[in-house]
């Protein structure tokens, strides 16, 4: 019997109706996002999270605003639409995808000055779920491409949340993972927990059990024990944001697990969209990185582990240098160092098919 996939993200009667993830595995419960207010919370207290669901999100945040909008003129429109992009820019500032599907939302807007507002509700609406069907399509190419790293692989390591709750598809580096193991059936993954807020813990298990692929989730400090144990063959990962010289932003926690497959001679692969690359930036040391609440590592989950008042150093990403990745897989194929020279031709073939 098929497995039903996993979609976190619904767009039903005009309104965004998201997966709490924050109650996963063990509630499944959605939250009605009706106003532009509730979609920016959910994205910045992590009911969504992972870089492609947040730019979809963040897309059909700016069509509730558009919907919502009593405006009578299409200036007075325009002035509504555009303070709920710049509401929705100010939730999170790591992940280049929610940029990204602000900026191509508000290129939508520009283009439609000469219709009327209920013309141009009707298309800032389609234009977000196109952006999500897209993303469905890039995730299964992803995965397709992923799958050709992995198919000899026994056990791959991944670490945080990088499947279909973090986008609109099957996933990024997780789509790998199950694209390798339809036809790879001893596949066997190692789950890192993914601290302090538990992605992998929480949702990778959960997906990776929901595909009935073998796996164990372990502590995110035993990851090198098992490497020296020649019990990691590879390394997969996602990303909030990539570089221009391949330095990837991603969580808190993948710098250290590069380190170690370096050491260890293991490769170190990372799986994203195209929509995740931002070549204006030379370097990781250009990338904002977000720091998050300290209840997140002193009360994991609302249970107390540390006294409130300690200070905590909490960022929610760490940016691992290109040259300790082996590959980055994108939709339009697998790069390869010199990363300034396959990343800009893999995002000009990308904006090619776009046409």
């Amino acid at each position: 019997m098929a497995v039903k996939k996993l979609r976190p993200i619904r767009w039903t009667k005009r309104i965004v109706y998201l997966l709490e993830q924050r109650d996963l595995p063990f509630r499944e419960n959605w939250v009605k996002c009706d106003t532009v207010e509730k979609v920016a919370k959910a994205i910045e207290e992590m009911t969504v999270r992972g870089a492609p669901a947040i730019g979809i999100t963040a897309a059909y945040g700016v069509a509730v605003g558009a919907i919502r909008s009593k405006a009578k003129n299409v200036l007075g429109f325009e002035k509504d639409v555009k303070k709920s992009i710049a509401r929705l820019r100010k939730t999170r500032p790591t992940a280049v995808n929610l940029f990204w599907a602000l900026d191509r939302m508000a290129e939508c807007l520009e283009a439609l000055s000469m219709l009327s507002v209920a013309e141009q509700k009707r298309t800032l609406e389609k234009e977000a779920i196109d952006i999500h069907l897209e993303d469905e399509i890039l995730c299964n190419r992803l995965g397709e491409h992923g799958a050709k790293l992995l198919a000899k692989v026994k056990n791959v390591l991944t670490h945080c949340n990088t499947g279909a709750l973090a986008t609109g598809g099957d996933g990024t580096a997780l789509a790998a993972i199950t694209h390798a193991a339809r036809k790879n059936k001893k596949l066997h993954v190692w789950v890192d927990e993914t601290r302090p807020y538990l992605q992998g813990a929480r949702l990778t298990a959960y997906e990776v059990a929901h595909a009935g692929i073998d796996f164990h989730l372990i502590t995110d400090n035993m990851s090198a024990a098992l490497m020296k144990q020649k019990k990691v063959d590879a390394i997969i990962v996602g990303a909030d944001r990539i570089v221009a010289n391949g330095d990837t932003a991603n969580k808190i926690g993948t710098y250290a697990l590069a380190v170690m497959a370096k050491a260890h001679g293991i490769p170190f692969y990372v799986s994203a969209p195209t929509t995740t690359l931002d070549l204006t930036k030379k370097t990781g040391a250009e990338i904002v990185i977000e720091q998050r609440n300290s209840k997140e590592v002193t009360h994991p989950q609302g249970i107390a582990i540390a006294k409130e008042s300690y200070p905590v150093y909490n960022p929610a990403f760490d940016v691992t240098p290109g040259s300790l990745i082996t590959a980055i897989v994108l939709e339009t194929g697998i790069c390869r160092g010199p990363y300034q020279k396959s990343l800009r031709t893999a995002l000009t073939t990308a904006r090619k098919e776009a046409k």
